[in-house]
C-alpha cells in the first residue's frame, strides 16, 4: 500500500524509516496510518502517526545521521523546551527544514 500510495519515495519493506519533517520524529512504515476509502469509492490517503501532526508522504524525508541525531535528540528533551531548541538548531543549519521541504516540493513539480 506505501508503494502505491507514496509517489516521492520508494519503500522496500514496513520496517523503511522516514524523518517527518513537520514533527520532527522518525516514523516506520508499519506506523503510518491509511486514512480514506470510505465505501470502497473514497481516496486512499496516507498521514504521519505522530498524535496533531497533519503531514503527508511530501513531507517525509529519508533519514540521514544529522536527521537522526536530530530527532534522538528532540525525543530525548522534555516537551516544553523542545520546539524551541529545534527552532534554534534549523535556524544556525540555515533553515534545514525549510530547505527540504522546498526540496520535496521541487521534486514533486519535476514529476
Amino acid at each position: 500500500m506505501l508503494r502505491r500510495l507514496d509517489q516521492f519515495r520508494e519503500w522496500h519493506s514496513l520496517d523503511d524509516k522516514r524523518f517527518c519533517l513537520v514533527c520532527g520524529k522518525i516514523i516506520v512504515g508499519g506506523q503510518i496510518q491509511i486514512n480514506g476509502g470510505t465505501r470502497g469509492n473514497g481516496p486512499l490517503r496516507l498521514s504521519c502517526p505522530t498524535e496533531r501532526c497533519n503531514s503527508i508522504p511530501m513531507d517525509w524525508v529519508l533519514p540521514t545521521d544529522e536527521l537522526v541525531a536530530l530527532a534522538t535528540t528532540t525525543t530525548s528533551e522534555d516537551h516544553n523546551g523542545a520546539s524551541s531548541k529545534i527552532a534554534d538548531r534549523d535556524e544556525e543549519q540555515g533553515g534545514l527544514a525549510s530547505r527540504l521541504r522546498k526540496f520535496a516540493l521541487h521534486l514533486k513539480l519535476a514529476s
